[in-house]
């Protein structure tokens, strides 16, 4: 009895551990974007401000940075959403030649190191001579997000029940119409989480991104160009906002998921 209650104790310590390791770097940025720094480096706290809300949009080469990395990642997500969804459909719910060969591509895809797939798709936009920039950038994050979408819609349709389906066919409805108004719904779950992982990927991404950025510069890459002169506070209050809108997303779907079962 006594083990029983020290290891669960332990593992709940072993587990408040690991959050507050999840959370902490958050925490400090969340607090720097508030720090009323008088230097260029925002590495000391050196009293309280809002002022840096106010003046969120001063530095506009960061502004332009933010807002290439939000088109590109929304791009994302609807390219490889779409793309990903049908590819992870037509493994879930068919048998056909290759599929063993498709499904291994796209977990080596997952698996590739960044540095990888980022100088290989560098090598071939030279070879091919297509000038990098914010076309390719989309190109690249298609790319390696295309098998985190078809993955997770994959796993969803493998557990679907096709008797609704075929419930539908014998009620009148052609295959549009069955796609539209059962399998859609069904697997739509799968879809929005694959496409907001897609999101996710994209809108942090720094290592393929410096390879096939050209001239076009995304927020990593512009936080990455100034670490040597000093992060302004504006950009721990961008990314500030970035998280809160990916917890209200996902603060969101709980709710929205808890009525559906409801």
């Amino acid at each position: 009895m006594n083990r029983g209650l020290f290891r669960g104790r332990g593992l709940q310590i072993y587990t408040w551990l690991v959050i507050a390791w999840l959370v902490v770097p958050i925490a400090v940025m969340i607090l720097f974007g508030f720090n009323d720094t008088r230097g260029r480096f925002n590495t000391t706290w050196q009293g309280f401000t809002f002022k840096w809300y106010g003046q969120l949009f001063e530095i506009g080469d960061l502004t332009q940075a933010l807002v290439n990395s939000l088109l590109i990642a929304v791009l994302t997500m609807v390219i490889a959403g779409v793309l990903g969804s049908l590819i992870g459909l037509a493994l879930g719910r068919y048998r056909f030649r290759g599929a063993a060969l498709l499904t291994l591509v796209m977990f080596a895809a997952i698996s590739c190191a960044e540095i990888v797939m980022g100088a290989s798709l560098h090598s071939l936009f030279i070879t091919l001579g297509v000038p990098e920039g914010f076309p390719t950038i989309v190109v690249a994050h298609v790319m390696f997000s295309i098998s985190f979408v078809a993955v997770t819609v994959r796993a969803r349709v493998m557990t679907l029940d096709t008797s609704l389906e075929e419930a539908a066919r014998d009620l009148g409805a052609n295959t549009w119409e069955t796609f539209r108004l059962v399998t859609l719904p069904m697997i739509f779950p799968g879809v929005l989480a694959g496409s907001m992982l897609a999101f996710a990927l994209s809108i942090d991404d720094f290592v393929i991104t410096n390879f096939t950025a050209g001239s076009t510069v995304t927020f990593p890459l512009w936080i990455w160009g100034v670490t040597r002169v000093g992060i302004p506070p504006q950009v721990n209050v961008m990314g500030t906002l970035i998280f809160a809108g990916g917890l209200l997303i996902a603060v969101g779907n709980i709710i929205a998921a808890r009525r559906r079962r409801a």
